[in-house]
């Protein structure tokens, strides 16, 4: 190994290491999410967006906190509501009669982790604010454009029971989020773990957040996603990804499969948790471990298959076993 290749291994040996450190720091206070916060770990190093589903209560907005904490990054929250202005996310001109100038105010959406929730209460144009925020890593407020901080990462959120007075997403929008996630109930240990954590202040009922321990910069989350988009990958892998995508869109009982952008989406996502192993490289079996986030919400069943209650997950992971995985 030479010298420079040597010193990229143990850059990336520490690096990955203190992400590990994050994992465990956000399962610390996240209990019974193993997999959402491991997801969420290679979302945020593929340098993706994430759309997490789950029922009220469940720890979507304390596993935002804690992440944000435990890399010094800031954090906003926005509440999805009918009546949020697009100018409610991005921010606006305000006149300043001190100086009789107009001076920027920037809206929630500058902070480098965003919790997005309930982004389907929210109107079409509404989405589409912070949909292109996330594409274009920039907002233009009166014709005058601010790039957004980085990392940059959006959760946004959608209930999967209420739906009075909810705008669903359109597909061509849900495909710009790299990873689908769902958020369950904990199991009966874990729950009983998490209720003497808040219990133990007889005023609180939620768990605090105020000891999160800092393991990374900012800038070191940057660099881990440079060393992801880097990360080697052998053409027969590349091969593998395409014909599952390609199964998808071909199998019998869905009416729509992934487009292009979700093979992008699946190698960037095994990437990632090829590092977050600690590897230089990408086998088959960080495809498949990502595969279901990376494509539940970029297909549509047959309405024969909803009916007899087949879900997206159903049917892919028929397909995943389906294709031959290469030998690398």
């Amino acid at each position: 190994m030479t010298g420079s290749g040597g010193n990229r291994a143990m850059e990336r040996q520490e690096l990955v290491g203190r992400v590990r450190g994050l994992e465990d720091e956000i399962r610390r206070l996240v209990v019974g999410q193993q997999r959402v916060v491991h997801d969420m770990l290679v979302g945020l190093l593929a340098g993706g967006h994430l759309m997490v589903e789950g029922l009220p209560g469940l720890g979507k907005t304390l596993l935002v906190r804690v992440l944000a904490a435990g890399v010094g990054g800031s954090f906003n929250r926005i509440q999805f509501t009918p009546d949020l202005m697009p100018s409610d996310i991005s921010g606006h001109t305000l006149y300043d009669m001190k100086s009789e100038t107009f001076r920027v105010r920037k809206g929630p959406v500058f902070c480098n982790f965003l919790l997005a929730d309930e982004i389907n209460r929210a109107p079409a144009k509404t989405q589409s604010a912070l949909l292109e925020v996330m594409q274009e890593q920039q907002v233009t407020i009166e014709g005058r454009t601010f790039p957004v901080q980085r990392p940059f990462l959006v959760m946004a959120t959608q209930n999967p029971i209420e739906q009075e007075g909810t705008y669903p997403l359109p597909q061509a929008q849900l495909d710009r989020f790299l990873l689908k996630l769902f958020i369950d109930y904990p199991g009966e240990q874990e729950e009983q773990t998490m209720l003497r954590e808040v219990t133990r202040d007889a005023l609180a009922d939620t768990l605090d957040t105020t000891g999160v321990r800092q393991v990374l910069q900012p800038a070191e989350i940057q660099r881990l996603q440079q060393m992801s988009a880097r990360l080697r990958v052998d053409d027969q892998i590349i091969a593998y990804v395409v014909r599952i995508v390609r199964a998808a869109r071909e199998w019998n009982g869905i009416e729509t499969g992934p487009g292009p952008r979700g093979g992008i989406a699946l190698l960037r996502a095994a990437r990632a948790g090829a590092l977050l192993d600690g590897r230089g490289y990408v086998v088959p079996d960080d495809v498949k471990g990502v595969a279901l986030a990376a494509l539940r919400h970029r297909v549509r069943l047959t309405t024969d298959m909803e009916i007899e209650g087949y879900s997206p997950d159903d049917l892919l992971r028929e397909v995943i076993d389906s294709v031959d995985a290469p030998r690398v």
